[in-house]
């Protein structure tokens, strides 16, 4: 009997030691995981703080070439009435009053301002759209067609670079 208690004893040995042994490698391969996992999240930081970068560096220079754009806008907003006189001379003149170099003259500044990022807003018989039209008033239309469109225009509107910096003032048939 004693044999056989001493045998289990044994094998209880046995088992423990192994179980001891299944546990220390349990702990070695968790502390070899430790690292690799923490080499995995600083890596994932490092991607995201490169990314977050990457955006602001991206945004700035999109912020930078928008500034560029409409620094003028200032300028070209001033001049814009002085267009409109000129037209209304141009309009109003008796014909060969206005000489061919005055009209050259304005040309050419129509050119540099259409080169800017000027561009005239197109109004006479277009849908009246709030976003780029300002009603002065509003008359019967002549035909039902033209009921809900721009019938004449009182100022002119006009964008720069795709945004509005002035908006046309117009007359609407109702």
């Amino acid at each position: 009997m004693k044999k056989k208690e001493n045998e289990n004893n044994l094998e209880e040995e046995k088992i423990q030691s192994e179980n001891q042994e299944n546990l220390t490698d349990n702990e070695e391969t968790e502390t070899q995981e430790t690292p690799t996992d923490e080499l995995a999240e600083m890596k994932e930081k490092y991607l995201r703080l490169y990314s977050d970068f990457e955006n602001f560096r991206k945004r700035t220079a999109k912020e930078k070439v928008e500034l560029i754009q409409t620094a003028s806008a200032g300028l070209i907003v001033d001049l814009l009435p002085v267009i409109d006189d000129y037209e209304r001379a141009l309009a109003n003149a008796p014909e060969g009053e206005i000489s061919e170099g005055i009209q050259l003259i304005f040309a050419k500044i129509n050119s540099v301002l259409q080169s800017k990022g000027l561009k005239e807003l197109p109004a006479k018989g277009e849908v009246f759209d709030a976003e780029i039209h300002d009603c002065i008033t509003q008359f019967t239309a002549p035909t039902e067609a033209d009921k809900g469109k721009v019938i004449e225009v009182i100022e002119k509107g006009y964008t720069l670079y795709e945004k509005v910096i002035r908006f046309a003032k117009v007359v609407v048939g109702n």
